[in-house]
């Protein structure tokens, strides 16, 4: 699921889930906990964060199951994350270990006032999966690198809040990086640029409707996830009808009763869901600052492993572009960091 990486309240925007984790509710005094167990959480983020983005490029543009509609791959996602939502929560009921997620619930009346965050969610996925399905997974970072500069913008307009000097100076260095990135980019696409453009915009929207809708369900992200998925799937069906991706799915797929398709599909979906969980483990068990550098060195991971696996070329100013945007993130995320710390 393109779920960020959900980013939006962190720096690294790929860990596409459906809820950011409120990594603002942290204390200053952060536990310790023992460093096998803070491994093991950040190599678990690790892994479903680079699934989620590897197997959505692989189905929609890279796979013998060559998959270009990505509205319905997102409805799909959403779909399956519902029922393992579902699954989970009431699994918890009987097993304590699986308790982190309350039963599923459904209130109209609540349903209405989380309803323009999905709106925004819903644009937030599609847009996602549309710029994956054009740009190369080692440009897809840069691509979407602007959802800092839109955080920055939109908080400022629309909580008010005003950015340090040395934070917009990060995002200077991100600017410049999607400047030369874009500029340098061998297999440039202007429409995969602008889904880029549109997914970072829509991460930092996301971002800032979280906190405002998580005081109608008490602030617990999981019940909002319950009423987000619920009414994203609710709102996308008509959206995919009338885009009509069905009717060409029907005329032109040829496998889509092969059984193996649908498990990679289905696979790809849980990742996403899973997104949620390992998001859930990295804010509870490990600090802030872990959580910066471990989205940072992800995002590089990410590049080297995409430029590996797909032989992605990278050009010289491409490559300079990714460095400055994964730099200019990372020092982002330390300076706000050290601003949090400070407070």
């Amino acid at each position: 699921m393109a779920a960020r990486d959900i980013e939006m309240s962190r720096v690294d925007e790929d860990r596409e889930a459906f809820l950011p984790a409120p990594a603002q509710q942290r204390r200053t005094t952060e536990p310790q906990y023992p460093p096998a167990l803070v491994a093991v959480v950040v190599a678990f983020y690790f892994i479903i964060s680079l699934a989620v983005v590897f197997l959505n490029k692989f189905i929609l543009s890279s796979s013998e199951y060559k998959f270009p509609y990505p509205l319905f791959v997102t409805w799909f996602q959403l779909l399956v994350a519902l029922g393992l939502l579902v699954a989970w929560a009431k699994l918890g009921q009987y097993k304590k270990a699986f308790s982190i997620i309350p039963p599923y619930e459904f209130d109209l009346s609540i349903a209405k006032r989380v309803a323009p965050l999905t709106v925004v969610y819903v644009l937030m996925l599609a847009f996602n999966n549309l710029c994956l399905q054009y740009v190369e997974v080692t440009f897809y970072q840069v691509a979407r690198s602007l959802s800092i500069h839109f955080s920055i913008l939109f908080t400022y307009l629309i909580l008010g809040k005003k950015t340090s000097t040395a934070a917009i100076g990060a995002c200077g260095i991100v600017f410049l990086g999607f400047v030369v990135g874009s500029y340098g980019e061998i297999n440039f696409s202007w429409e995969g640029l602008i889904y880029g453009v549109g997914s970072s915009a829509f991460v930092a929207l996301y971002g800032i409707y979280v906190q405002k809708s998580l005081a109608i369900v008490d602030n617990n992200q999981w019940r909002l996830l319950h009423y987000n998925t619920t009414l994203a799937i609710l709102i996308l069906l008509p959206v995919v009808m009338l885009s009509g991706e069905v009717s060409e799915i029907l005329d032109n797929v040829q496998f889509l009763g092969d059984i193996g398709f649908w498990v990679l599909m289905t696979f790809t979906a849980a990742t996403g869901f899973g997104i949620n969980i390992a998001m859930f483990l990295q804010v509870k068990y490990t600090s802030a600052l872990t959580n910066t550098i471990s989205g940072t060195a992800k995002a590089c991971v990410q590049t080297l492993l995409a430029a590996m696996i797909f032989r992605n070329p990278i050009s010289f100013m491409n490559g300079v572009g990714i460095f400055l945007a994964l730099f200019g993130s990372g020092y982002y995320g330390y300076v706000r960091y050290m601003e949090r710390m400070t407070k």
